[in-house]
């Protein structure tokens, strides 16, 4: 018989016979951990650690150095999330405050993450960076309700994978024909959290995580219970008397309501007439009756039936600073005003779904990311990292500072202004049409000049291998 199956059933007998002399029970910290290991999310949980996430260390330590370094940071951000989901069973629902101080073990280590993306840039930046913004999709755990300001815990594992999968798919393209260790260091890292992690929320905590009051609430004795117990520990406390009238009486009790389906068959096969609420139709009311039969619908009736609102697919407009790392600008409509002044070189700006807005970034920041925009305008000074647009369309970005890498992807229509600290950036597109740059003329006095990034291609076999080059377009 195994050692853990000996140890629950002593636990047992414990509590059995601390119920026996009447006193209350005594749980020790070694019988509510045996106790917690047996809950069916911490079981599933550990399950899923020891087949994903173990998967993504295997393939980390045949690659070493950086990659080996930050997929580390990442075992121990899931298993600090461990413990957080057991902690949570024993503790109460916490406020904001409470709750920045019980995520800061898991924050520490997103934070550690993000720092080694920083300074100068490495060959292995993509999974540095990979691996550090897929980390905030552990935060779902902060969420409170509807009104925390965040995504249900699902959709926050999907929107902060979608933010990490763009350096992702750079591993996969570089070296999808070099190294297959890279490769499947970058597929294993994505299904550990889609479906992986986002399944296992989903299945479990779907409307956040479940605090320990509510079941201390339901499983804690009466409190009159608790009194004869404390006044009279050695004897059994004294059951309470008899209710003053029957609690099931088949001559004072009402019957139940009966609810759905069940009482529809029940009115129907009813002595009452059915139809005894309706109205009479008179030979007056029936159309072939009436002298006007033209049938055109008139204007009030009209307006009456395309009176009510259309319901906007779109979620509720966030600005916020999410977790002190990263800012939520999300679904802001004909916002010309939107600024951030307090921000800092280790945070993020994430702006989703917005559209006849402009957005300006006072501070220097880690990485701007641009995500499903529409006639969006994004004025920044510094990024360390990257400015993403992703998915976009008609969109105004002006760097006034430095900027190392520009990536477009899926966007159409983006006209990129560049200071002369940033004329030296990387840009990469991908997918995109009509990307216009603008550049500083060469004095103070000549106005910008405009150059269109090529989108068309030419590739041609030539000595064994395919030669592209880009579409040029004479004015003749």
């Amino acid at each position: 018989m195994e050692m853990g199956l000996v140890e629950r059933l002593e636990a047992a007998v414990r509590r059995l016979e601390v119920l026996a002399v009447g006193s209350q029970p005594v749980v020790s910290d070694r019988d509510l951990a045996n106790d917690l290991s047996l809950d069916p999310a911490i079981k599933a949980f550990d399950e899923f650690l020891d087949s994903s996430l173990r998967r993504v260390v295997v393939a980390a330590e045949k690659i070493g150095g950086q990659t080996l370094e930050v997929t580390k940071v990442l075992e121990q951000a899931f298993l600090v999330e461990k413990e957080l989901l057991i902690q949570a069973k024993q503790t109460q629902k916490p406020n904001l405050k409470a709750l920045a101080e019980f995520l800061k073990p898991l924050n520490e280590l997103i934070v550690k993450a993000n720092a080694m993306t920083e300074g100068r840039r490495s060959d292995f930046f993509n999974h540095l960076k990979t691996t550090a913004d897929s980390l905030s999709a552990l935060g779902w755990i902060a969420y409170l309700g509807k009104d925390s300001g965040m995504s249900l815990p699902t959709a926050h594992v999907e929107e902060s994978w979608q933010m990490a999968e763009f350096y992702n798919n750079k591993v996969l393209v570089a070296y999808r024909n070099k190294d297959s260790d890279h490769v499947e260091w970058a597929k294993s890292l994505k299904e550990l959290y889609l479906p992986g992690l986002r399944d296992y929320v989903k299945s479990f905590y779907p409307l956040g995580l479940v605090w320990g009051c509510a079941a201390t609430a339901s499983t804690s004795a009466p409190s009159s219970t608790l009194s004869v117990a404390k006044a009279s520990p050695g004897k059994a406390p004294a059951a309470p008397p008899p209710p003053s009238t029957p609690l099931f009486s088949s001559e004072t009790a009402a019957p139940r309501p009966k609810l759905g389906m069940s009482a529809v068959f029940e009115e129907i096969s009813s002595s009452k007439s059915v139809t005894s609420g309706l109205r009479k139709v008179t030979d007056g009311m029936k159309t072939k009756n009436q002298a006007d039969r033209t049938f055109v619908v008139s204007s009030t009736e009209k307006e009456t039936r395309t009176s009510s609102p259309s319901v906007s697919k779109a979620g509720p407009p966030k600005f916020e600073l999410q977790m002190g790392r990263r800012w939520a600008v999300e679904n802001q409509i004909g916002k010309k005003n939107l600024v951030i002044d307090e921000c800092d070189a280790k945070q993020s700006v994430y702006v989703y779904g917005c559209r006849d807005s402009v957005l300006q970034v006072k501070g220097k920041v880690n990485n701007i990311t641009i995500d499903k925009c529409n006639k969006m305008g994004v004025l920044f000074k510094d990024v360390v990292a990257a400015c993403e647009i992703v998915n976009c369309n008609g969109i105004e970005v002006q760097c006034e500072g430095s900027a190392p890498t520009i990536s477009i992807d899926n966007t159409g229509g983006c006209q990129l202004y560049l200071s002369k600290e940033s004329l030296e950036s990387s840009i990469t597109t991908a997918k995109s049409s009509e990307i216009n740059v603008m550049v500083p003329g060469a004095g103070p006095e000549i106005d910008w000049v405009e150059h269109a990034l090529p989108q068309q291609y030419i590739h041609a076999f030539k000595d064994g291998q395919f030669v592209t080059s880009p579409v040029s377009h004479s004015g003749g």
